[in-house]
């Protein structure tokens, strides 16, 4: 187990910290709300930074609203701050390779795999609090437990490696987008190149192999990591096989009823008769708009699988693809549909036997934000269960402080 110091600054009453982030408050500048949205970036086109699912947009104003001490902003902030990924003395634990088995597996035990995605989180929350504070002691953090890894870590193994750098590769790329163009983080460059070497090599060809039998959320939380991969190493050809990816398998994942009387069987599958996709969306034969491959296993997988299919969008949205357009029909059904079942509406008979485990996390902030806030679509029940949950955390996952970075803020 690591242990983690308390931190080493008291707690900064609300009328001081507002005044050192205004030191900060002009950073960057915010970019225009219109922008033209395409179905593919040009092949000669270039990236936007920061932008990977948040932008220069959004985190100015993530500042302003920290600042002026609004809430439920100022909150979520002194959350993160406060938790242990945020102290001064947060310890990386760096290996050089990640095993993590599958299932129970006693006779092998896992190496590396919470403290690979702990210490993503750390580097995340670090480059945040700089963003917000102007602190370089955090811009410092970020940038020493992102070298640490950058200098050990080779490979990942065992039978859950797609999973586990599909969740910590997304973190780590959000953390290093940032941390890379701050003003005033000073990554020197070797290290910036470093780092961008073991996301190619440790990362990107795992999260990138095909796993279409595999459960969805598998699917698409790599591909979460992979599109924010390469928009880090600026890669044209990794982030058009991720919107492929996306596109493929959003539709084989929530169902909606132009798809006819059986959902779409996932890319390169081998499950494709009526009988057995109804095995693989674990014994659900009648398909209604809304219901996800995984809705009667748990509710939490949904969550999963909503969350990264909306970090996916937001980035390529920052990018100038507008994947929302595409499946918004999908994910809002399946976001309101499986937000009322979290909130205690009772299971219809025909989905699940009437029967479901509600066990869905903090996973709709991005795409309440998309769909309510640039859109104007309301989303009632989605809109509720995320301000029950608000402000989120962290799920020590691949979900971390998106209160603070994605409500009510649709800067591009």
């Amino acid at each position: 187990m690591r242990s983690v110091g308390r931190r080493a600054a008291a707690v900064v009453a609300a009328p001081l910290l507002m005044g050192l982030v205004g030191l900060v408050a002009g950073c960057g500048a915010t970019e225009s709300h219109t922008r033209t949205m395409a179905r593919a970036l040009p092949a000669d086109a270039e990236f936007t930074h920061p932008g990977v699912l948040v932008s220069r947009g959004q985190l100015d104003t993530v500042r302003k609203n920290v600042n002026a001490g609004k809430q439920p902003w100022l909150k979520a902030f002194l959350g993160m701050r406060d938790s242990k990924y945020g102290s001064y003395k947060y310890k990386p634990e760096p290996y050089a390779s990640v095993d993590c088995p599958g299932g129970d597996h006693t006779d092998r035990p896992a190496q590396g795999c919470v403290e690979e995605r702990e210490d993503a989180i750390a580097a995340y929350t670090q480059a945040l609090l700089y963003t917000v504070t102007g602190h370089r002691q955090h811009a410092d953090k970020a940038i020493e437990i992102m070298d640490a890894w950058s200098a050990r870590m080779k490979r990942h193994t065992e039978e859950d490696a797609g999973l586990q750098t599909a969740w910590s590769g997304s973190t780590w790329a959000r953390a290093a987008e940032i941390v890379r163009y701050a003003p005033g983080a000073k990554w020197p460059e070797a290290r910036v190149e470093r780092f961008g070497t073991m996301l190619r090599t440790a990362y990107l060809p795992t999260v990138a192999a095909p796993v279409p039998d595999y459960n969805g959320n598998w699917d698409l939380a790599m591909t979460d990591a992979a599109i924010g991969i390469a928009v880090f190493l600026d890669d044209h050809k990794a982030f058009d096989a991720a919107l492929k990816r996306f596109r493929a398998r959003v539709p084989a994942y929530f169902y909606v009823a132009k798809d006819g009387a059986v959902p779409v069987a996932p890319a390169g599958s081998s499950v494709d008769t009526p009988a057995e996709l109804t095995a693989y969306w674990f014994k659900q034969a009648s398909y209604r708009d809304g219901v996800a491959q995984e809705s009667c296993r748990n509710l939490k997988h949904v969550g999963y699988s909503l969350a990264a299919s909306s970090h996916i969008a937001e980035t390529a949205w920052h990018q100038g693809v507008d994947l929302y357009k595409e499946v918004g029909d999908r994910l809002t059904a399946a976001a309101e549909l499986h937000s009322r079942l979290q909130l205690g509406e009772a299971a219809p008979s025909w989905l699940c036997g009437g029967k479901v485990d509600r066990n869905m996390g903090p996973d709709l902030e991005v795409l309440v934000n998309h769909m309510e806030n640039r859109l104007h679509k309301p989303l009632p029940a989605a809109h509720r269960l995320t301000a029950q949950h608000r402000p989120n955390g962290t799920d020590d996952l691949f979900v971390s402080w998106e209160t603070l970075t994605h409500a009510d803020n649709p800067a591009n």
